[in-house]
């Protein structure tokens, strides 16, 4: 079932507050999360790193800074973003490791100036990292040729996906390191999960495997880093994960990889969306109610029209993700009416009720009325952190809630704040 934190919260005060829409996280649903990966990992050389993408407000990275969490970045800004939440540069082991299929913007001064890991996805990054002077040690990210996403348009591994160095041309770029003077410490591969616990315990072992027969190649490697994909149950009827299986499959991984290196290596795991999933929601007013009729052209809908959108949320539009809505309030046992909640936004696909094939699923839900607040659940992971300014609208409030205060994480985007960076020059 989803989190049930705002069961006893008073929204209606905080919507007073921030107006709607707004995210709401709860302290104690994230540090449960990071408390179970941290318990997952309770060995000596298993160590969790949070993919930060997922959500990186400096709250979030705070909490998962002080629990002894480590950092996965993907562009500079990110690597800064950790910085300011307390995350040490340049350390030895790295607590931040950055990877990205190529350099852009700052990620090149911001590696060189703070000693930042850089996990190589793509040829030519090692060019780049000689051509700005960087001195140091390097992750090599391969392409084990198995793998996908929890959707088809989410492959991390095989033909299909862009992420890493094909297995096969390891060599090639074994070598352009050497040249350049690049130890390689770390191996990282991410080859997806799959809805399934087993499935991901699955593709666990055979990545292990597939270190295992690599390892010798590489004489100063010091870890293996499996990825991330641990999967998040987002329906209300989907079983909890046992996370058993992946601590004894974590445990073997390191076991295996260390016997067929001849010494002893640290085996990483870098979820992201397992952390923070279900400790956020996505809240939103419903502002009207209106239908459409059966015609030649198909069926008739209900639809509940809410002022939150694609904007704030948007992986229901992207991949047809399903995210558990609940009307605030509202008796669990109401009778229920199929609807379809759409938002503001001047785009077709601003829907939240659609399925995998981006199709008009309409959800079963009590039947709401204009001014009642809806609940997005589980929206913790990619909401906030892919939330856009398209149409001009700013990102929204993020709140706090800790032992029964809210607080404000961060407040509403003016247009002022869209549109300071905007200038015309002479270049």
């Amino acid at each position: 079932m989803p989190e049930s934190f705002l069961d006893n919260v008073d929204l209606e005060a905080i919507a007073g507050r921030v107006a709607t829409p707004f995210y709401v996280y709860s302290a104690e649903v994230l540090r449960r999360r990071i408390a179970e990966i941290r318990n997952l990992t309770d060995h000596p050389h298993l160590q969790p790193r949070y993919a930060m993408k997922a959500c990186s407000a400096r709250r979030i990275l705070e909490e998962v800074h002080n629990q002894g969490v480590w950092i996965d970045a993907v562009s500079g800004n990110e690597a800064l973003r950790a910085r300011a939440a307390g995350f040490a540069m340049g350390s030895n082991p790295p607590t931040v490791l950055f990877s990205a299929d190529v350099f852009r913007d700052n990620a090149l001064p911001v590696i060189r100036e703070n000693g930042l890991l850089p996990n190589i996805g793509s040829p030519a990054m090692i060019d780049e990292l000689q051509a700005v002077g960087y001195r140091g040690p390097i992750a090599l990210r391969l392409n084990p040729g198995f793998g996908h996403g929890h959707v088809s348009a989410c492959d991390t591994g095989g033909p299909s996906s862009k992420h890493g160095i094909w297995h096969e041309d390891a060599g090639a770029l074994r070598q352009a390191a050497e040249r350049a003077g690049y130890p390689i410490v770390l191996l990282h591969a991410h080859i997806g999960s799959g809805p399934a616990i087993d499935e991901f315990t699955a593709n666990m072992g055979k990545l292990a495997h597939f270190f295992a027969e690599s390892v010798r190649d590489y004489p100063a490697l010091e870890a293996v880093n499996m990825g991330g994909g641990l999967p998040h149950p987002y329906r209300p009827d989907a079983p909890a994960i046992d996370l058993a299986p992946v601590a004894q499959a974590l445990r073997g991984a390191q076991a295996e990889v260390s016997r067929r290196a001849g010494r002893t290596l640290r085996v990483e795991i870098e979820p992201g969306r397992y952390f923070v999933a279900p400790s956020a929601a996505l809240v939103t007013r419903v502002r009207d109610i209106k239908r459409t009729r059966t015609n030649e052209k198909g069926p008739g809908y209900t639809f509940v029209m809410v002022d939150a959108g694609f904007v704030d949320l948007v992986r229901p539009a992207m991949y047809g993700s399903y995210h558990h809505i609940s009307v605030h309030g509202a008796n669990a046992a109401s009778e229920r009416t199929p609807v379809v909640v759409a938002g503001p936004l001047c785009e077709s696909g601003d829907v939240f009720t659609r399925d995998a094939s981006e199709l008009l699923d309409p959800r079963p839900l009590p039947m709401p009325k204009r001014g009642d607040l809806l609940i997005l659940h589980d929206a913790g992971a990619y909401g906030a952190a892919m939330s856009s300014n398209y149409n001009s609208i700013g990102h929204v409030p993020q709140v706090w809630l800790e032992d029964g205060q809210a607080y404000l994480m961060s407040r509403r985007e003016t247009v002022e704040d869209e549109t300071r960076a905007e200038c015309f020059e002479e270049l």
